[in-house]
C-alpha cells in the first residue's frame, strides 16, 4: 500500500483510563472483529491482563478504514514497562493521548506524553468514560489545554465503553495524524526493521513484533539482528488483525510481525534492529539500550524437591521476557533457589503469579532488594544483588545505591501529607508545580526507600488520589550498613537486609518486632537479634512454652519440686543449644509492610 495511506499511531494512557477499551471499540468500528466473537479488552490476551486490568505486553492491530490501513500498538501503562512504550512510540508516528474525565492528567499520563513529545509524535487528545456522572470534562480539557497547548476544539470526548464518538477519534487519526516519513524519507536503501516488541512460542520460536523503516522485508530471508549480534532466519511474515495473517513481503512504512528461527528472546530484544545478511544497513535505528533490573529478590521453592521445576519454569518464562535474570542461590535456612532480577516490583509480583499459576509451584520470596556498586579498599569495584554479598566492612571504601526521580500529582490540599513522606524515606523535593487544581511534585529519593510500603504510604496519606511515576537517575555514595538477623544465635543470610546508618536502630527494632509476632514459640526461649558487624542493635524474645512438672506432684516437697524445675532449666538450655528453629515464609516478607 502507499505509505500516504498508512498511519501508524499507538494509544498512551495511565492505567485504568481505558486505552484497552477503546482499542476493542476501535476494532469494531473498522469491522476487524466480529461482534460475536469480541470480548473486553481484547488486546489484553494474557489472564492476569484481564485479572488486573492493565496492559502488560503491548499488541499491535491492522485495521482498515475509509481506504486507510490503520496500524495500532496498545501500550502498557504502569511504569515498570516504560521502556516498551518508548520503543513502541518510536514505532509511530501519532498518539491518542487518553485521560479519564473522572480522574484527569495522572503520573504516567505526564510520564508518556514527555516520551510522546521527545520523538516529536503528533498528539489527538481524547477524553474518556465522559458518560459517567462522575465525569468533569470541562476541568479536564482545562487541564489538558495547559498541559499540550491546544485548542478546546482539538480534544474529542468519547466514551469508550458505550462507542460514543469514537468514530471520531479515527477521522483524526485519518485527517490530522502523519502519513510514514512526512517528516523524514527512508534514510537508506538496506532494510531496517525495529523490534518493539518480542515473545517465544513454544511451537514456532521467537516471533517480533516490528516496524519496517527502509527498504522490505520477504519470507524466508536471511535476517541480523544488529545490537544482540544475533543471526536467523524470517520463516513466516506478515500482519496482525489481531490474528497472524500471513503475507509475502512487508515494505517501509508497515507494522506486523516476523516468525524466526531463534530460540530465546535474548538474541532479539526490544530496541535492536533487524536488517538482511546479504546486504545489511550501514547503521542500526537509534534510541536502543540494554535494559537492566534493579529489583532483586530470592525465590526459594517450599520443598527443595522443587528446585528443578522452579529452574525450569524460570527459563522458559526468561525466553519471552529479556528483561528477566536469575542466578542460583543458596541459603542454609530455604535452601536451594533462584534470585531473580526485575524491572520494578509489579514486574516481580506478575512472574510470582505467573509461576504459581502456570507451574503449580509452591515458593518463597525474600524481601525485594536493589542492587548497589561497591568499591572496596584495594580499588575493586563489585555490584552487589543482596545484602548477603557485602564483604566484610573493613574491606569496603564505599557503596553506591540508585536514586530515582520521582514524579507525583495529587490534589492541591494534600501537599504537606506527601512532603513528608518524601522526607521520611530520605528524599528531598526538587520542584513543585501545578496544573488546575492538581499539585505536581518532583523529588529524588532512594530506590531502596519506595522498594517496600511507599505505594501504599502515598495512597493512604493522599486518600487514593495521588498518581506516581519514576525513573532511575543515578548511583550515589551514601553512609549505608548491613543489618545481620539472628534467630536463636544463628544468623540468617536472607533476611540481611542494606539499610542507611540513620535509619538502621529503628529498622533492626522494628523488624525484629514483627519477626516475633510470625515466627512461633518453641519449648525454649528464643532471642530474635539484628546486628550491625559484632554490634546488637535491637533485640526480642519469644518466651518458651512451659510444661507443667509439677503437675505430679501431690505434696508441698519446695525441694523437690525445685530439683524437678532445674533439671526442667538444663533440658531446655539443651534444646537451646541444639534445637532447629522453623522459621515460616511470613518472616521474609517481613519488611514490605512496616508500620
Amino acid at each position: 500500500m502507499n505509505a500516504e495511506k498508512i498511519r501508524n499511531f499507538c494509544i498512551i494512557a495511565h492505567i485504568d483510563h481505558g486505552k484497552s477499551t477503546l482499542a476493542d471499540r476501535m476494532m469494531e468500528l473498522t469491522f476487524t472483529v466480529d461482534k460475536r466473537q469480541m470480548k473486553s479488552q481484547l488486546l489484553d490476551s494474557m489472564e492476569l491482563e484481564r485479572e488486573k486490568g492493565i496492559t502488560i505486553k503491548l499488541t499491535p492491530v491492522q485495521m482498515y478504514y475509509k481506504d486507510y490501513q490503520l496500524n495500532l500498538i496498545d501500550t502498557p501503562g504502569h511504569v515498570d514497562f516504560s521502556y516498551e512504550v518508548s520503543r513502541s512510540l518510536q514505532a509511530v508516528e501519532a498518539a491518542i493521548l487518553v485521560v479519564d474525565a473522572t480522574q484527569g492528567i495522572q503520573a504516567q499520563t505526564l510520564a508518556n506524553i514527555y516520551l510522546a513529545l521527545e520523538q516529536d509524535l503528533f498528539i489527538i487528545p481524547v477524553i474518556n468514560k465522559i458518560d459517567l456522572p462522575a465525569a468533569n470534562t470541562e476541568q479536564v480539557a482545562d487541564q489538558i489545554i495547559n498541559l499540550l497547548g491546544c485548542e478546546r476544539s482539538d480534544i474529542i470526548g468519547v466514551s469508550a465503553k458505550t462507542g460514543q464518538n469514537v468514530d471520531q477519534v479515527l477521522d483524526a487519526i485519518i485527517e490530522k495524524a502523519p502519513a510514514p516519513f512526512t517528516h523524514s524519507t527512508p534514510k537508506t536503501q538496506e532494510t531496517r526493521c525495529l523490534i518493539f516488541d518480542s515473545y517465544f512460542d513454544d511451537y514456532r520460536g521467537v516471533v517480533l513484533y516490528i516496524r519496517v523503516f527502509d527498504g522490505t522485508i520477504t519470507k524466508g530471508s536471511a535476517i541480523s539482528m544488529m545490537a544482540a549480534k544475533s543471526a536467523g532466519l524470517a520463516l513466516e511474515i506478515g500482519i496482525l488483525s489481531p490474528e497472524m495473517k500471513p503475507k509475502d513481503q512487508l515494505q517501509a512504512g508497515e507494522i506486523g510481525y516476523i516468525v524466526t528461527n531463534l530460540k530465546t528472546t535474548r538474541e532479539a530484544k526490544v530496541g535492536d534492529t533487524v536488517t538482511l545478511t546479504k546486504n545489511p544497513a550501514p547503521a542500526p535505528l537509534p534510541g536502543y539500550k540494554n535494559v537492566l533490573p534493579f529489583v532483586y529478590a530470592g525465590f526459594f521453592p517450599v520443598s527443595n524437591d522443587q528446585y528443578k521445576e522452579l529452574k525450569e519454569a524460570i527459563e522458559k518464562l526468561s525466553l519471552s521476557d529479556s528483561a528477566l535474570q536469575f542466578e542460583p542461590e543458596n541459603s542454609p535456612v530455604l535452601g536451594f533457589g533462584l534470585r531473580i532480577g526485575f524491572l520494578g516490583l509489579l514486574h516481580m509480583d506478575i512472574i510470582k503469579e505467573r509461576l504459581e499459576r502456570e507451574f503449580d509451584l509452591d515458593l518463597v520470596v525474600t524481601n525485594p532488594s536493589t542492587n548497589y556498586q561497591v568499591r572496596l579498599a584495594n580499588g575493586t569495584e563489585l555490584e552487589i544483588k543482596s545484602a548477603a554479598d557485602l564483604p566484610d566492612q573493613s574491606e569496603v571504601l564505599e557503596v553506591r545505591e540508585p536514586w530515582v526521580k520521582g514524579e507525583i500529582i495529587l490534589p492541591k490540599n494534600m501537599i504537606g501529607n506527601v512532603l513528608n513522606l518524601i522526607v521520611e524515606k530520605r528524599g528531598r523535593q526538587t520542584n513543585l508545580s501545578y496544573l488546575e487544581d492538581r499539585a505536581i511534585i518532583n523529588f529524588e529519593a532512594p530506590m531502596a526507600n519506595l522498594l517496600t510500603d511507599f505505594y501504599d504510604q502515598l495512597k493512604s496519606a493522599t486518600s487514593g488520589y495521588a498518581s506516581f511515576n519514576y525513573e532511575i537517575s543515578d548511583y550515589r555514595p551514601e553512609d549505608l550498613v548491613k543489618i545481620d538477623f539472628l534467630i536463636g544465635g544463628e544468623k540468617i543470610d536472607a533476611l540481611a537486609i542494606m539499610c542507611h546508618r540513620s535509619e538502621a536502630d529503628a529498622i533492626g527494632r522494628d523488624i525484629t518486632k514483627k519477626l516475633k509476632s510470625v515466627i512461633p514459640r518453641q519449648n525454649y526461649e528464643v532471642a530474635i537479634q539484628a546486628a550491625i558487624g559484632a554490634r546488637i542493635i535491637a533485640r526480642e524474645t519469644i518466651g518458651a512454652y512451659r510444661k507443667d512438672v509439677l503437675t505430679k506432684i501431690h505434696t508441698g516437697d519446695r525441694d523437690r519440686k525445685a530439683k524437678l524445675l532445674q533439671k526442667q532449666k538444663r533440658g531446655k538450655a539443651r534444646m537451646k543449644r541444639f534445637g532447629k528453629i522453623d522459621i515460616p515464609s511470613e518472616a521474609f516478607t517481613v519488611m514490605l509492610k512496616r508500620d
